[in-house]
């Protein structure tokens, strides 16, 4: 029983070391397409994403345990779990009712984390002469670098901005190729330069690309970028790519075509290029460089480039200070004379017109202990109003007394004089300030009113003496 123990025991020690060393060497794109796998595996029902991940594992583990194989039975291993894996998940009723995009997006997620977890073991592996011939391209493209956009038959204007700035994104796009692991990822990084090289002639043409066109441009791209371990890379994609992607769709159809671009280089001569032997040798050895070719390096070269445009832009902007400081030279200039003009117009006025200037005016204030003020006339003083009835006496406010005839009064205040008639047997009359002098001795106002109803009223009746005769 101890030995049956202790030997389980130690079994799970190795189980725990191995899982530990496999954990320990994954490096971080493994980690990551873990993860992302493992979370894709969430979204399936519980038995199918357990049958999937035991059959991804156990085929991991088959093909890192089998170091005899070549690199083309392991291609073919893989073709074969590929269409097993594609087999297994249209049988499974988990399954059924998916439809053939989410098996194909299964699939990929299969592939991506499969291929990542076996990428050192079966990339450029050392029983293959793929790193020498990644060296022979490499060299090859190197002494192509004289090779011209012209010189390919293809209509690249290098000296407009923007198709410039597609040629170094489609540049990166093509080496950026290396440092994915995934077969379906290095064809999205080909697609990507495709498109970019597509767009760039489009703007060059001012017009859309045909296909014939897209070859000598992806050549001259290829050429001007020298991706590292271009062979290996093309090699494993064709290796371990599922077929369904490069039989179809637009990855299939860049992917060919950078097969064709990569041959034609190889093979280039000078009749591809339709140029003389002689001249085509003396550019391969490098004893002579082709027209213009000084100048293509200036705008492709991102460092001479920019450099070429700041010297350019510090020129201009050398000029344009030198044009801003004659414009203020005139302009002070101008404001000099014009200060001088006006100065000489203001004294020429001045002269024919003199005139001094008057202290400012103050208002008085009436109410101030101002000397001035002693010049005003003296303010209007309250006067009582007295009432003269017809029979000569004087009535106080308030005594009752009759007449039979009102008598015309003139009576003044403040401001106005006016003529008011009164009644004083029947009315109350309150004091009013007038002007006790008669009539005729008072000030008229011919303005106003009053003086008018004054001048037409009748005299007043006088009473006549009746005298009776007498009988003698």
């Amino acid at each position: 029983m101890k030995s049956i123990f202790r030997k389980n025991h130690s079994t799970k020690e190795a189980v725990s070391q191995h899982l530990w060393k496999s954990q320990r060497q994954a490096s971080f794109e493994s980690q990551q397409v873990s993860n992302d796998f493992t979370e894709f595996l969430k979204t399936i029902r519980e038995p199918a994403a357990q049958d999937i991940n035991k059959q991804i594992h156990a085929f991991i583990d088959r093909i890192n345990k089998q170091d005899d194989l070549q690199i083309d039975e392991i291609s073919e291993t893989v073709q074969d779990f590929y269409q097993a894996m594609n087999k297994r998940l249209q049988a499974s009723p988990a399954f059924q009712e998916s439809s053939i995009e989410e098996l194909d997006q299964l699939m990929e997620f299969i592939e991506k984390y499969v291929m990542t977890r076996l990428y050192k073991v079966v990339f450029c592996p050392m029983s293959t002469d793929d790193e020498e011939q990644d060296l022979v391209i490499q060299n090859r493209i190197r002494s192509l670098n004289w090779v011209q956009a012209r010189h390919l038959e293809t209509q690249i204007n290098e000296r407009h901005p923007e198709v410039r700035e597609l040629i170094d994104r489609a540049i990166t796009d093509i080496i950026e190729v290396d440092s994915k692991r995934a077969p379906q990822d290095k064809l999205t990084c080909i697609v990507r330069c495709s498109k970019h090289i597509f767009s760039l002639l489009q703007m060059s043409h001012g017009g859309p690309a045909s296909a014939d066109e897209f070859l000598p441009a992806l050549i001259y791209v290829v050429l001007r970028a020298n991706p590292p371990m271009l062979q290996s890379n093309i090699k494993y994609i064709t290796r371990f790519c599922n077929p369904s992607k490069l039989m179809s769709g637009e990855g299939g159809y860049y992917f060919t075509n950078l097969c064709c671009a990569v041959a034609f280089i190889e093979n280039l001569n000078a009749e591809s290029l339709n140029l003389p032997q002689d001249e085509f040798n003396r550019y391969m050895s490098g004893e002579e460089i082709p027209p213009g070719a000084y100048q293509q390096e200036l705008f492709l070269c991102e460092g001479l480039r920019l450099m070429k445009q700041n010297i350019s832009t510090l020129a201009e902007l050398r000029q344009r200070q030198e044009r801003l400081r004659e414009d203020a030279l005139l302009l002070r200039e101008e404001m000099r004379n014009f200060k001088e003009t006006i100065s000489k117009e203001v004294q020429v006025v001045m002269t024919r017109y003199p005139w001094t200037i008057r202290p400012r005016k103050v208002s008085t204030n009436i109410d101030s202990d101002n000397l001035e003020c002693d010049s005003l006339p003296p303010p209007l003083e309250p006067d009582v109003v007295t009432h003269t009835c017809a029979s000569g006496e004087e009535k106080e406010p308030g005594d009752p007394f009759e007449t039979s005839e009102p008598e015309a009064t003139l009576c003044t205040k403040p401001h106005d004089r006016f003529l008011q008639r009164s009644e004083c047997p029947s009315s109350f009359h309150t004091p009013l300030l007038s002007d006790t002098r008669p009539y005729s001795e008072a000030p008229r106002d011919p303005l106003s009113p009053t003086f008018e109803v004054a001048a037409n009223l009748p005299s007043p009746l006088q009473p006549e003496i009746v005298t009776e005769p007498t009988s003698s």
